[in-house]
């Protein structure tokens, strides 16, 4: 039988080099948006993109030579880099020169230390293909694995006739992510969504914190809820209006220490200096301040509690031998957490040492040049010279460790069958720590954007770069797998924003507008298979927030490894006539909710509050404004349909939407149950939907024009539980109890 054929083709002109570049570099020259209008990428795009994937593209003989220095380095290597694998089928593929029998010893050194070794001959393989080059010839055969390795991040060592050949990272995933066998079997759950810094209590320091997410677990537990969904808790620079959203961070691997709660780290009731300073007249005056406000200010209660924390630092650090069993589990968690940690911790030090220094250095690319390599000989002098700060930083993550651990313990301990629902977001800042410490991550010369969409019809640029694929396969995704790791490790359950991030981004090119952008893919399969083997591990369910211009084939993607879509009630509908769909026509392998912080609350979405508010800002002018309020009345109509259709209001309820002004509670109760009653696993009730706010967290396209990211609650937590709520949250606690929680067992 004739063996399939992996060849080099060389370009016929230098469109076709270009072209054949941009497929062999996951490079989309075409897509569709949503309105279903095509694009194609043009030329000066399509050039920039591959320059910026390293392409010499001046002529076809340029970008011919690239694509054969990379086509051989495929097969010079018998085994690729980086291989991930199914755990149900443990093979590798090996290549080598054709026509040659060899003799292949290998040597699995397992993630745990152990090691699993094998041989094998050609002549006892199975090929798969021939692969050309010029006249060289090689054939590519499956090296199966012993049937004994697990699951996890192994080296796999490859001997040929006695003559070492290199090393591998071998990735073994489970098939699917994790699901809990109730919900496998057909029970739901559902969750209510908070952002932690927006919660009020008689006894925080002016955001939500720690303490008052187990608060929060009591109450919701009791109502029914089995999860508490949260913002991304991300760090950030806590600088309001432009810096402080949780979804631009300055690193995904670390968190905000405002939610710390001071007077629950171990030091501060040891701390002299701390007591004498919470207790002064001053701190008293500006917690209650802070406490009272509408909005969270940031940049106050971030410098309040550095007080604190500085203080308490130097509190722990003199104690270290009066309490060596605090010391040593903080030295644990700092070799655990290694050179991601040391160089977050640098960056902060750095950051506010040059800041300081010289107040017009924002950010570090306005840093002098020795201290914009994190591996320069300054970078090194500089950590030494502030080794106590720079351990301050890592006393500050040590201290998140412990209070988010311990509230994710409290929320198992209580019944809740998931515990914390976080939020992993997509982007990182352009001028944030892992940027300045994994800049070869990513690519220089493109921002991640979005095509063409109802929210923007020119489309948008979000100003991050993307991740560099190739750089991530070859150190075996460690970064992927540790922003992964470093958050279900404190949860039950993980949202992805923008899930197809794992399939592919939409980039824009620099100096070009937005819609000049296209596609660009990534390794989905082996970033799936690593989700999966992150999930199961950590028995954290995984949400794929699934939104926007999205293909059949990525959902479907997500639906083979047990990935749950992201349903919301405003945005599914039937196609052919803008209808609502129905309750029962909404998969079973989904989380589904009304909204998210971008979009308006229930309560807003019937006054058209974020229309108004979009119209004194500036963003749209008069006929765009009545346009949107014509579609909202129309949207409100057909969600009176639906609701009326499913026999979820009185049958002497309005039925024309000019004779409902705004949400009553009728009306929200009724939303509420169509959304309990679809098949969806898990059900998710935002915060604001309770509490019948009309503002949303974040309006897109505006920073000083509105407040994003810094609402607080209309009521503390202590309030959850008033006689004015009462009957509201029996009212949800008994659709739960029909729907959800009552086939799911607490433990």
């Amino acid at each position: 039988m004739q063996m399939p054929e992996l060849g080099f083709v060389p370009s016929t002109s230098y469109d076709d080099a270009l072209n054949r570049a941009a497929e062999e570099s996951g490079v989309d020259r075409e897509y569709w948006d949503i309105f279903g209008n095509y694009h194609r990428l043009p030329l000066e795009a399509q050039r920039s993109l591959l320059s910026s994937l390293g392409w010499d593209t001046t002529t076809a003989e340029t970008l011919d030579r690239e694509r054969e220095r990379r086509f051989r380095s495929y097969v010079d290597a018998p085994v690729p880099r980086t291989v991930v694998l199914r755990e149900s089928q443990k093979a590798v593929n090996l290549t080598l020169p054709a026509g040659t029998t060899v003799s292949i010893f290998f040597e699995l050194t397992l993630e745990s230390g152990g090691q699993i070794a094998g041989t094998a001959h050609t002549l006892q393989l199975n090929p798969i293909r021939d692969v050309v080059l010029k006249d060289s010839r090689w054939r590519t055969y499956t090296l199966p694995l012993p049937e004994e390795a697990p699951i996890g991040y192994h080296q796999l060592k490859i001997s040929i006739d006695g003559i070492s050949r290199g090393t591998s990272n071998v990735i073994i995933c489970p098939d699917r992510a994790y699901l809990p066998a109730p919900l496998a079997n057909g029970a739901r759950s559902a969750g209510f969504n908070v952002t932690l810094y927006g919660l009020r209590s008689n006894r925080n320091w002016g955001c939500g914190d720690f303490t008052d997410l187990r608060a929060l677990i009591d109450w919701a537990h009791e109502t029914g809820f089995s999860c508490i969904g949260l913002n991304p808790l991300h760090a950030i620079r806590n600088r309001s209006p432009y810096n402080t959203s949780p979804y631009l961070p300055l690193s995904i691997f670390y968190k905000n220490w405002i939610y710390l709660d001071i007077e629950s780290v171990p030091e501060f009731a040891l701390c002299a200096a701390a007591q004498r300073l919470f207790r002064s007249q001053r701190v008293e005056k500006t917690i209650q301040r802070l406490r009272g406000s509408d909005l969270v200010e940031y940049h106050e209660v971030d410098r309040l509690k550095r007080r604190f924390l500085n203080l308490l630092f130097g509190r722990f650090r003199r104690a270290r031998r009066t309490d060596p069993a605090r010391a040593r589990a903080f030295e644990n968690y700092v070799e655990r957490e290694g050179d991601l940690l040391h160089g977050f911790a640098l960056y902060c030090v750095l950051d506010e040492f040059l800041h300081e220094e010289d107040p017009t250095r924002w950010t570090w690319r306005d840093w002098p040049l020795e201290y914009q390599d994190p591996s320069s000989e300054a970078c090194r002098a500089f950590a030494e010279q502030h080794a106590s700060a720079v351990e301050l930083h890592k006393y500050i993550q040590f201290l998140i460790h412990e209070q988010l651990s311990a509230v994710q313990a409290h929320a198992r301990l209580r019944g809740m069958s998931i515990g914390l629902y976080h939020d992993l977001a997509l982007a990182t800042d352009n001028c944030g720590a892992d940027l300045w410490a994994h800049r070869e991550f990513f690519v220089d010369g493109c921002r991640v954007g979005s095509p063409p969409d109802d929210f923007s019809p020119t489309g948008q640029d979000w100003g991050f770069p993307p991740p560099r694929a190739v750089a991530h396969w070859e150190n075996g995704y460690r970064l992927f797998r540790e922003s992964i790791r470093k958050i279900v490790q404190y949860g039950g359950a993980l949202r992805i924003d923008h899930v197809m991030r794992l399939f592919r981004l939409f980039w824009v090119p620099n100096g070009l507008a937005a819609a000049a952008g296209t596609y660009v893919r990534d390794n989905a399969l082996d970033l799936l298979r690593i989700l999966a083997l992150e999930s199961v591990r950590s028995k954290s369910i995984i949400v794929g927030e699934d939104l926007g211009t999205i293909t059949d084939e990525i959902r479907d993607g997500l639906a083979r490894f047990g990935i749950l879509s992201y349903r919301l009630f405003y945005f599914e509908k039937n196609a052919h006539d803008g209808s609502f769909k129905r309750s029962y026509e909404y998969p079973r392998q989904a989380l589904v909710a009304s909204t998210t912080h971008d979009l308006p609350t229930l309560a807003g979405f019937w006054t058209a509050r974020e229309i108004e508010t979009r119209k004194q800002a500036c963003l749209l002018d008069e006929n765009a404004n009545q346009n949107q309020l014509h579609d909202r009345n129309r949207e409100r109509q057909r969600m009176l349909d639906v609701l009326h259709a499913e026999n979820l209001l009185p049958a002497d309820f309005a039925r024309d939407v000019a004779d409902v002004a705004e949400l009553d509670d009728i009306l929200r109760q009724a939303i509420i149950a169509f959304l309990a009653q679809t098949p969806s696993m898990i059900l998710l009730l935002n915060q604001e939907d309770l509490t019948k706010e009309t503002n949303q967290q974040n309006l897109p396209s505006t920073t000083g024009e509105y407040p994003n990211w810094q609402r607080k609650m209309k009521i503390t937590i202590e309030d959850l539980r008033s006689a004015e709520l009462r009957p509201y949250s029996q009212m949800i606690r008994d659709q739960l109890l029909r729907t959800a929680r009552a086939t799911i067992p607490d433990t």
